[in-house]
């Protein structure tokens, strides 16, 4: 790959990065990522190991394990040396030092965050530099794990998602003869209790650097605290090491037990379900077989979340509430999720009641959207028609305490307009910013991902593409799912898939200071790292209209 090292000496290093060929980068790195695929289907570890130190010591895999750390929602959260690569010197300085020999990695920052039960979880944050160490790792990590993982696993797995684990639940328990006993496991403290022996035993990579990381400790009010078990939850790496030690359990039921036990399993994380013909069968043999093979690994199942339930009464699963009424299997927002919801526009709206119309709208926008694009694959119309008017009444509410002497036909027309046949929207008088519906989300059944898909299989390209492809065309339409479909899920700039935990910026193409209009034909959906790169090099100014004009057929 040639980059700005072959002029080092006449470029500076902010120069180098901005200069970087993304697409060609990430060719390199696919192209590796897809040998060890194919090395892992022949069983040749050895191979596999050597691709893995091929990858690590390529500069276009350091380059993106940089890209990653510094794009992603942790990039504005520094570790105990309070450094953030937030520059373009940096962050190609970075790159530099990645996979050296004398790699000692920092302890971890020990910060809490609150729990829905009202404990708190504890994460450890590394520096920046050995989040980037990590990613660096992961890059040749991930395409083994993918092979080796369960088929019914769905969590911090790249193109998998929970509404796949809850489509799983659905297709296990919806037929006529379907199992009706349902044993709900939760491993208690997963990622605090992991074996690092196990890992470092079992676990297909650096083993230098996994003790390292490992044994790096953490610190917490200026004291250092040693690790001897577990592995940190905030590392980049930690979500694939805790799913490569859990995978095996489905492969274990599925040789221990056949077809009239009616076992299905399905994980997310550390949470998962397994059904079964009956109560006596999951308490006396699925449940002993589970604690066993959790006891090598250093864990223990929860005492207090772990318990059999019948489908008729129904179970909660990732933010949902899955039961049969009548026979029929119906799944639906858990009510601890529409709780929640409530609790959080509650808190919004009571801590802005000074501020303008505009600036509540967008604050509780974000909080609705996402609420309703998470649950709009469930049986949640009515939930959805419920809580609009639960946040009519607090709007309005809201409203009347700013003019407690002016009378309802007042207050309304100035916060709440008609449009369509809607007669109390939540709008700026004389603005475009509009409270969002949840009932104008449209209900769509979600396709499950196929279980034995590989997104670094080279033969599943086309299937994910599709898949990709159906599922923005069925999303709500938005200024950018508008825009990730006319560009066809692609960068325009880098030619890279927009997806993943990278976020994105809409570039104007004429800028608006310049004329341009705020409308799609002058608009482009960038990776945030393409569009800081683009507007660094002033003498590529017509390099995107043209890319632009190649990619999108308007």
């Amino acid at each position: 790959m040639a980059t700005p090292q072959t002029i080092d000496g006449l470029m500076s290093d902010k120069e180098c990065w901005n200069s970087i060929n993304w697409h060609k980068a990430f060719k390199v790195v696919n192209r590796i990522q897809t040998r060890i695929v194919k090395a892992v289907k022949a069983g040749d570890k050895e191979r596999v190991r050597a691709l893995q130190r091929l990858l690590s010591r390529t500069l276009a895999a350091k380059l993106l394990a940089v890209r990653r750390v510094t794009s992603n929602r942790g990039k504005k959260t520094a570790g105990v040396d309070n450094i953030k690569l937030n520059t373009p010197e940096s962050k190609w300085q970075a790159a530099q030092q990645l996979n050296r020999k004398d790699y000692q990695p920092q302890p971890n920052k020990r910060i809490y965050i609150p729990k829905k039960n009202g404990k708190k979880r504890p994460l450890g944050i590394p520096i920046m530099a050995d989040r980037s160490e990590q990613a660096l790792e992961r890059l040749g990590l991930d395409p083994v794990s993918e092979c080796t993982a369960d088929s019914h696993s769905y969590g911090f797995r790249n193109k998998r998602s929970a509404q796949d684990a809850i489509a799983g639940c659905y297709n296990a328990l919806r037929l006529k003869g379907s199992p009706v006993w349902i044993l709900e496991g939760d491993i208690k403290g997963c990622f605090d209790h992991i074996s690092h022996q196990w890992m470092i035993d079992n676990i297909p990579t650096d083993k230098k650097k996994l003790r390292l990381w490992l044994k790096a400790g953490y610190m917490e009010k200026g004291t250092f605290h040693a690790t001897t078990e577990g592995t940190p939850q905030g590392g980049i790496i930690s979500p694939t090491l805790a799913n490569m030690v859990l995978d095996g359990l489905e492969k274990v039921l599925k040789q221990k037990f056949n077809r009239r036990h009616k076992v299905h399993f399905i994980r997310y994380a550390d949470d998962f379900i397994i059904t079964g013909i009956s109560i006596e069968f999951l308490e006396n043999e699925v449940k002993p077989l589970v604690i066993n093979f959790l006891k090598e690994r250093g864990l223990q199942l929860s005492a207090e979340k772990t318990k059999i339930t019948h489908i008729n009464d129904g179970f909660d699963f990732l933010g949902f509430n899955v039961r049969k009424y009548n026979g029929k299997l119906l799944i639906k927002p858990a009510q601890s999720g529409i709780v929640s919801v409530k609790g959080k526009i509650r808190e919004v709206i009571k801590s802005n009641r000074t501020v303008k119309t505009e600036h509540l709208i967008k604050k509780l926008n974000p909080i609705i959207r996402g609420w309703g694009n998470y649950y709009r694959h469930a049986v949640s119309k009515r939930v959805f028609s419920y809580l609009d008017h639960v946040i009519w009444q607090r709007t309005w509410r809201w409203a009347k305490r700013r003019h407690p002497r002016k009378p309802g036909k007042w207050i309304k027309p100035k916060y709440f307009q008609k449009i369509g046949n809607r007669n109390w929207v939540f709008k700026e008088k004389d603005g475009k910013a509009e409270l969002a519906q949840l009932s104008g989300i449209p209900i769509r059944r979600h396709v499950k991902i196929k279980a034995e898909a590989n997104p670094y299989d080279p033969i599943w390209n086309d299937y994910f593409e599709k898949r990709s492809k159906r599922e923005w065309l069925t999303k709500p339409q938005s200024r950018r799912s508008r825009l990730w479909t006319r560009q066809k899920g692609v960068c325009p700039l880098c030619q890279i898939a927009l997806e993943g935990d990278e976020q994105w910026n809409i570039h104007h193409i004429i800028p608006e200071k310049d004329g341009g209009k705020d409308v799609l034909n002058n608009l482009l959906l960038l990776h945030a790292t393409c569009h800081r790169q683009y507007h660094s090099q002033t003498s590529t100014t017509d390099l995107l209209p043209g890319a632009s004009r190649r990619l999108i057929k308007a």
